[in-house]
């Protein structure tokens, strides 16, 4: 059991992601409640096109491993006044690479979306609500490597504090862009990606500020990085980024092959898989803790202690899903309506809902040892188990079952669920072996 030092410590550093984690979970179901009055062809073209964003954005959020391993090292190591100095590196390098990227996807979105899906409704509200959120890649690139910066340098209060003006905007913008409240025009879709864009723009710009403001002491702007420290970032982050992008195009995929099965099936996929994440983000909030104590602990050369770290917030997580669990198995459809309207999409939700369930806890302990690995340096084999589990076993079985045999979506969910649970499985090891212990950066 975790001792009363040892669980300050981790809350900590993780209560402030963790709530900052749920706003964001309430922001997603807000979101999709408020879409989810326009129809299945409406919240299915917000669940396509928004993973659509996510494989995006995915490149550009994996820098945030980097600067969580290398800030929350040389925090350990008592290097303080120079820890800011990879996530100097990380914002010109997104802010380089993300911007003509997202140029580019705007003029590209409505052929990208076409090829996902020809339903001339789902296109209809599925193409301006996409290119609304290729605007902000930049934005979402920046807010993730703040969130890491934050949790390795022990601030996280910030991160919160920002997120919760950043989601209390968004739900305003929304709320007046989708439905035309507050003099402004009533734009459906496209309000939502409006909304959601502005905000987190206004948000990076809020973390600057603070960072600015309170991290000066830790070179924060101060100067750029040198060339090993760049060359270190990138080794840890590409691999870390590569993996989040292939994590998002995975789940871009599947939307695809679910689509091909029916659009009340996608519908039912995106509200399944939003309000999952009410289960999952905390978990990752507790995981991006591990990692920051892992590292510090690596960077004192204390690898035992790092070890300890990543079962002790594992232990969290495990108790935070077990209650998170039940919820969701007990009131499966009470739930799944407040987000499907159409009985066909609701009863084609049941039982997939239900599995979710039963793996989340297995599903917490995975997330934890993920980023705990990403927080040691361990981003290679993140990525390989990653694209293994998912990319080599997981689709083609869920493309063989949906689009060429025709089975249910919960056939299709059954092999979903062995997917995660192998996936921890493998993480697990990794973090057995104990071969991330021996990772030396600058």
């Amino acid at each position: 059991m975790l001792n009363k030092d040892r669980s300050r410590q981790v809350l900590e550093i993780s209560l402030p992601i963790v709530g900052g984690m749920v706003s964001q979970n309430i922001l997603n179901l807000v979101d999709a409640a408020m879409v989810g009055t326009q129809g299945s062809a409406a919240i299915a073209a917000i669940g396509i096109s928004g993973f659509i964003n996510f494989m995006a954005v995915a490149f550009f959020t994996g820098f945030a491993a980097g600067v969580q391993a290398m800030v929350s090292r040389r925090m350990g190591q008592g290097r303080s006044e120079e820890a800011a100095y990879p996530m100097n590196a990380a914002l010109a390098i997104i802010t380089l690479l993300a911007l003509p990227t997202s140029i580019a996807l705007f003029f590209l979105a409505p052929k990208i979306l076409h090829l996902l899906n020809d339903d001339p409704e789902l296109l209809k509200e599925g193409i301006p609500y996409l290119q609304a959120r290729f605007v902000g890649i930049v934005a979402v690139g920046l807010n993730f490597s703040f969130r890491s910066y934050w949790s390795a340098i022990s601030q996280t209060q910030y991160y919160l504090r920002t997120l919760l003006i950043m989601h209390t905007i968004n739900i305003i913008l929304n709320y007046a862009l989708i439905f035309g409240h507050f003099g402004m025009p009533e734009l459906g879709t496209l309000g939502a990606g409006i909304g959601t864009t502005v905000s987190v723009a206004l948000g990076t710009l809020y973390y600057h500020y603070l960072a600015s403001k309170h991290t000066k002491q830790y070179g924060y702007l101060a100067q750029l990085a040198r060339w090993p420290t760049i060359r270190s970032i990138l080794k840890i982050s590409i691999p870390s980024a590569l993996q989040q992008l292939f994590f998002a195009g995975g789940f871009t995929a599947l939307f695809w092959i679910i689509g091909k099965v029916g659009t009340h099936q996608l519908a039912a996929v995106n509200a399944i898989t939003n309000v999952m994440l009410v289960g999952i983000l905390p978990c990752i909030a507790l995981g991006i803790g591990a990692a920051t104590l892992v590292g510090q602990s690596l960077g004192r050369k204390d690898p035992q202690n790092a070890y300890v770290w990543g079962w002790d917030v594992a232990k969290m997580a495990i108790i935070f899903a077990i209650g998170l669990g039940v919820i969701f198995y007990i009131f499966t459809d009470p739930i799944m309506g407040i987000f499907l309207k159409e009985p066909e999409a609701l009863r084609l939700a049941h039982w997939p809902f239900k599995l979710s369930a039963l793996i989340i806890v297995i599903d917490a302990v995975g997330l934890v040892f993920l980023n705990a690995l990403n927080g040691a340096g361990s981003t290679k084999s993140t990525l390989y188990v990653s694209i293994i589990s998912q990319w080599i076993l997981f689709l083609p079985v869920a493309w063989y079952l949906g689009p060429y045999l025709g089975k249910s979506l919960t056939i299709i969910w059954i092999a979903y669920s062995v997917y995660r649970v192998l996936q921890t499985g493998a993480f697990v090891w990794l973090w057995q072996r104990r071969h991330w212990s021996r990772i030396q950066f600058d």
